[in-house]
């Protein structure tokens, strides 16, 4: 078994960063901007920032790599085995919300965390997995991203998709709306029980299928006509999106309760939301179908 190595995987996440800023460039035809930022605990990041695309109301792809010397007291809680160690945590985090209704908002994130102390053996491990959710539902979208999660887990385990998509299912579910956030992907956290060589080349994998996933759908919805109606079905259910990131994430509430950038850890957040009291979507409806029929849990390869 080979031992972690933080500087090979940073290397690959900034590469990472990269192929994927550059590929959405070529999509919206609008730069992304560049903030390097530095931590004063310890650790940066680069974040690269699109608002007001083309095609892109708000993205952002983010790296990364913060330190410590001891973690926040509500994740030390949690992992009591990790008290009175040094740390660091680096990855590629990045949430797309596409101006157009019928294209689904995406999220990715791919992560590597690492602890040491002197005279211990190091403990480490790595998360990610990507999910969709569409405010107007296609069972071919579905399908097409739900394939290329299987496809990029497969060389590692045939029951590594099921698995992980069933974690994606529980984790990314709002439980006081009681409801899916979307329509699920993959996910997977403190992964290390293949070895360190063997968890990073799934983590790769799982990274570098992302473009693969996402692309061939928002190209073909990011052209849909839409009008108002739409639009105003759209910044309700991104209301969503907020609640959850804001009420069950873990990883925001790590970021911020570590110190991290809040620019950078709320770039999540999409442009224009709206909230109502008890609203319903009129029965028979497109709106209505996305309750019924895409936020639910369902084997999307079987469909």
């Amino acid at each position: 078994m080979s031992s972690p190595s933080p500087l090979a995987v940073k290397a690959w996440l900034l590469d990472l960063q990269s192929r994927i800023v550059q590929a959405l460039e070529g999509v919206d035809g609008k730069p992304f901007a560049r903030d390097e930022w530095q931590r004063p605990e310890g650790g940066g990041g680069i974040s690269r920032l699109i608002e007001d695309g083309n095609v892109f109301e708000r993205g952002g792809v983010n790296f990364s790599h913060v330190t410590g010397a001891s973690l926040p007291p509500s994740a030390a809680a949690a992992r009591p085995e990790l008290v009175g160690r040094a740390w660091e945590a680096m990855g590629v985090s990045l949430v797309l919300h596409p101006r157009n209704p019928y294209a689904p908002t995406v999220h990715m994130n791919v992560r590597f965390f690492e602890a040491v102390a002197e005279g211990l053996e190091p403990v480490w491990w790595f998360g990610g997995g990507m999910d969709l959710t569409p405010y107007y539902g296609f069972n071919e979208d579905a399908r097409h991203f739900h394939q290329a999660c299987h496809d990029a887990l497969a060389p590692f385990g045939g029951a590594l998709h099921e698995r992980f998509k069933a974690w994606c299912d529980q984790y990314f579910y709002i439980r006081h709306r009681k409801e899916p956030r979307g329509v699920g992907g993959v996910f997977f956290d403190d992964f290390n029980e293949a070895g360190f060589d063997q968890s990073y080349a799934m983590t790769q994998s799982v990274g570098d299928a992302f473009l693969l996933a996402y692309l061939p759908i928002l190209q073909r919805r990011e052209g849909t006509p839409y009008g108002e109606r739409e639009r105003d079905f759209q910044a309700y259910r991104r209301g969503r999106y907020v609640e959850f990131n804001l009420v069950w994430d873990r990883g925001t509430l790590f970021g911020l309760q570590s110190g991290g950038r809040t620019e950078a850890i709320l770039m999540s957040m999409p442009p224009i939301v709206k909230w109502r009291y008890d609203w319903h979507p009129e029965p028979g409806s497109a709106e209505a179908a996305l309750y019924s029929d895409f936020l639910v849990h369902k084997d999307w390869l079987a469909t």
